[in-house]
């Protein structure tokens, strides 16, 4: 139990530390996620969720930065090891319309891929504008993945297709769906993530989310779908 409170204690002290140094800087916006699960005693179990995300606006542009990260291990053996990064850059055509440059790269480690990097420019339309409390984003555009396994290295091209969709349900609950779809001739990769949010205080509110990756062709004696569920903290800036 003294672990658990320790933990718990960490977390909400590191997205407290991250909101000063976020807020520093003009014309920045940051979002920060942490949630962990240590247990002890007949079984040792370590579970670490950690997800930040930082936009920056400077008129038409728009720049974002992604890491996500989950590490889990049982009996000090490791179970999961799995970072994502995106990088992109989106330029607005108008109040409905914009262009996205996307950069894409994860290493996991029991994926059977040594990475997957991918690399996209997209043009994407902005819907339920009419809507106050609701967002609906569209984007289909091409590009290229690389890939690396043990047996073999590729390159393909692309199709991609994203939608990302957020209600408000309330002043303190939001409901937000992303979905993606990355097509190649040698293998395509399929993203779900669902989530609410409730606000605790101004800042500070706790996520529920589940996560769906699928990909159609994988090396041998690894699962095609992989499935993820996360109770976190996040901090809003």
């Amino acid at each position: 139990m003294a672990i658990r409170r320790i933990t718990t204690t960490l977390m909400i002290g590191s997205l407290w530390a991250g909101g000063v140094i976020a807020q520093e800087e003009d014309g920045i916006s940051t979002e920060v996620e942490l949630g962990a699960v240590v247990t002890t005693g007949n079984t040792e179990n370590e579970n670490l969720n950690f997800r930040g995300e930082v936009d920056w606006r400077d008129g038409r542009w728009e720049y974002g930065f992604l890491i996500d990260g989950f590490r889990s291990s049982q009996e000090d053996r490791l179970t999961a090891n799995r970072m994502y990064y995106v990088a992109d850059a989106e330029y607005d055509l108008n109040e409905d319309s914009f262009i996205l440059t996307r950069l894409a790269h994860e290493d996991d480690e029991f994926s059977g891929y040594d990475y997957q990097s991918d690399f996209s420019v997209s043009y994407g339309r902005n819907l339920l504008t009419s809507r106050e409390n609701m967002a609906l984003t569209l984007n289909i555009g091409a590009g290229a993945r690389r890939s690396k396994s043990a047996d073999e290295e590729f390159s393909e091209a692309i199709l991609r297709l994203a939608g990302d969709y957020e209600w408000n349900i309330s002043e303190s609950a939001i409901f937000g769906q992303t979905l993606s779809a990355e097509s190649g001739d040698k293998t395509s990769i399929f993203r779900s993530e669902s989530s609410i949010e409730t606000r605790i205080l101004d800042n500070l509110s706790l996520r529920f989310s589940f996560n769906i990756k699928h990909q159609t062709e994988v090396p041998r004696n690894r699962e095609k779908t992989d499935t993820e569920t996360a109770i976190t903290f996040v901090m809003n800036f």
